[in-house]
């Protein structure tokens, strides 16, 4: 697909995702190795919520595909935000100088907090048409919780989102566990509510700060 048949948001998404993949290349050519190889594929899983949330966009009415594609979003929106958790794959590894490992995984996470970004603006965007703004913010912040607990279940437990179709029985004996025994299992909903904090703290820091800096011009002037 050419650039130049790319909306602004796709061409921002674009590239955002090939300077993060140049610098994978660049490596893989000059140490011989894959290190870090695991990035196409988190980066494909990551682009899915954005995908569910851009077909729900074009939807006119809250209807049978509506619901589907909501339910497909949440399932694989923890896939972005995860992209986070690949900084703990970074370590200094001669001969490549650590700034550009270093580079290379931050690029990966700011990706995995774009596409969720992205996706939460166009689910809002989605839902304000039928629910009043107030109620439709909330709703995307509770969504950030389910999606802070996947991200925990995927970096520790190893789930994947397709788990819910290949191993329901394993990964709703273990989400019973985490509800049934809460104290047993704090660092589990540490990691979700801190995640889902600073998720929503990014969030409505991006959906605010064009109308405060607005509102700081119109001041000056």
């Amino acid at each position: 697909m050419k650039l130049n048949k790319l909306n602004d948001i796709q061409k921002l998404v674009t590239v955002s995702v090939m300077f993060t993949l140049s610098l994978l290349f660049i490596r893989a050519v000059y140490t011989h190795t894959l290190t870090y190889f695991f990035y196409p594929w988190n980066l494909f899983l990551g682009l899915l919520p954005l995908f569910f949330s851009g077909m729900l966009l074009r939807q006119k009415k809250f209807n049978l595909i509506s619901i589907m594609l909501l339910s497909l979003w949440l399932l694989f929106l923890p896939n972005a935000p995860y992209l986070v958790t690949d900084i703990f794959h970074f370590e200094t590894r001669p001969p490549i100088p650590q700034w550009f490992d270093l580079m290379l995984v931050v690029s990966g996470a700011w990706n995995g907090i774009l596409f969720c970004m992205i996706s939460l603006l166009w689910v809002e965007k989605f839902l304000r048409t039928r629910y009043k703004s107030k109620l439709a913010e909330a709703l995307m912040f509770l969504t950030l919780i389910p999606c802070g607990y996947g991200i925990y279940i995927g970096r520790y437990l190893r789930y994947n989102s397709w788990d819910v179709v290949t191993d329901p029985v394993s990964l709703i004996k273990t989400s019973s566990h985490h509800l049934y025994h809460p104290f047993q299992n704090l660092n589990v909903w540490l990691f979700t509510m801190v995640f889902a904090v600073f998720l929503g703290i990014i969030y409505f820091t991006i959906k605010k700060l064009p109308q405060l800096m607005m509102q700081r011009q119109f001041k000056n002037e």
